[in-house]
């Protein structure tokens, strides 16, 4: 099962309560008290968002975190990557990824272009949309044929044209 762990869904839930007013500071307190998560919790995950660069402290008796760029600059792929680093499907997408199986596979090209595909579609999803109450998602796959899926006959039409 694919599932993100705690602290991102916080984080996503902090920065999401954030951009609904960019202009405001916010103090860890009362992002606790509006999100219902534990106080500690909320000071980790703003911790490691402001170690990310999403966010911004002012220090101070009126100060607190905001975003460091507007909400839809900022993508739902950032803020995943921030606590569970670079998107990997599988072994072989990982940077140092190290697959037994890599001199056998016969599916790691696919799973390579599956992962940008997810890669790609978090990218296109910004603060912004989280923000919105009938935020939909739409994304665009595309099959793209091969040359070496074409017959001859189909080829040699193709290469006439």
């Amino acid at each position: 099962m694919l599932r993100l762990t705690k602290l991102t869904d916080y984080g996503i839930l902090l920065l999401t309560h954030m951009a609904a007013d960019e202009a405001c500071l916010f103090a860890s307190n009362d992002l606790s008290n509006a999100t219902h998560i534990p106080s500690p919790t909320v000071s980790k995950v703003l911790q490691a968002l402001l170690g990310a660069g999403l966010l911004e402290s002012i220090r101070g008796a009126k100060g607190g975190y905001r975003l460091a760029r507007p909400a839809g600059e900022v993508s739902v792929r950032e803020i995943i990557d921030c606590f569970e680093g670079n998107i990997a499907l599988t072994e072989c997408n990982l940077d140092d990824g190290e697959c037994e199986q890599l001199p056998f596979c016969s599916t790691q090209n696919n799973w390579k272009r599956i992962n940008e595909a997810v890669r790609g579609a978090l990218d296109n999803i910004s603060l912004k949309d989280m923000t919105e109450k009938d935020f939909m998602p739409v994304f665009s796959l595309k099959k793209v044929l091969s040359i070496s899926s074409i017959d001859s006959s189909s080829k040699e039409n193709y290469e006439a044209a």
